[in-house]
């Protein structure tokens, strides 16, 4: 899945000397994974989508409290 292609690579992505735009960009980017993958998560309950899903949830975080 292309999907899940982006949430890999967005959670191996360095986050290292953001500015904040670049923070709000990937928090928005973040925020659109995750409900992407929620939605093919209540059709599936896959339990592999629920791990990207919280570690996607742990990369924002991250980069709301830098």
């Amino acid at each position: 899945m292309e999907l899940l292609e982006r949430a890999k690579e967005f959670v191996g992505r360095k986050m290292s000397n953001m500015s904040t735009s670049d923070r709000v960009e990937a928090s928005r980017e973040a925020k659109g994974l995750i409900l992407s993958i929620n939605k093919i998560y209540k059709e599936t309950n896959d339990p592999n989508l629920m791990d990207v899903m919280k570690e996607i949830t742990v990369k924002k975080k991250r980069l709301k409290s830098v």
